[in-house]
């Protein structure tokens, strides 16, 4: 069964629990991630959640969000899921916030509470997304995107809205954002993840 990191208050890592029940009335604060998979000429992939997914079933939201397992670097857990979930050999996914921290809560009371570093993944490949985890997908132009979210157009999950807010700052074409310092990533002193 795969694991989750748990963080402190600081963002440091503090040990491990189950993937599958991690996210309850009261889930911890825990390292996650969010991908944003954008072609050449920046139309960004949004899918549609898994209507089995614990969390915000059959919500849009940005490409894939996932959880690094204990010892395993954040971006190859993007690597990993990007592959795995949407069927993407990607290139190397690029730091764009390294710090994102969010809590939500759903109806029914069940909780996000994470510390989700978010990274850009450029490519012009047609993904095939796993059918368990994403129910649909479709591509949409950035700056419509952001105009939909910001008139509230659109419902999304909500840890995309709030990170949508904090993309626009790094500029209009996504595609060439600035990268960050991966050393600003939650846990980046070498052996702390392990």
């Amino acid at each position: 069964m795969p694991q989750v990191v748990l963080l402190d208050e600081q963002g440091r890592p503090v040990g491990a629990t189950e993937g599958a029940t991690v996210h309850h009335l009261r889930t911890p604060l825990h390292l996650a991630f969010s991908c944003y998979v954008f072609t050449s000429d920046a139309k960004l992939l949004l899918t549609l959640r898994g209507t089995r997914t614990r969390t915000w079933p059959g919500t849009w939201t940005n490409s894939c969000y996932g959880h690094p397992a204990p010892g395993e670097p954040v971006a190859a857990a993007v690597t990993r899921t990007v592959g795995a979930e949407l069927g993407l050999a990607a290139p190397a996914p690029e730091l764009v916030l390294p710090a994102f921290r969010y809590r939500a809560v759903m109806d029914n009371g069940v909780a996000e509470n994470a510390v989700s570093p978010v990274f850009r993944v450029v490519t012009d490949e047609r993904p095939d997304p796993d059918p368990a985890v994403v129910d649909d997908f479709e591509w949409a132009d950035w700056a419509d995107f952001v105009y939909a979210v910001d008139t509230g157009d659109i419902s999304l999950s909500p840890w995309c809205r709030l990170q949508v807010a904090e993309l626009v700052a790094l500029g209009d074409d996504p595609t060439r954002w600035p990268t960050a310092d991966e050393c600003l990533l939650p846990g980046a002193a070498p052996g702390l993840l392990g």
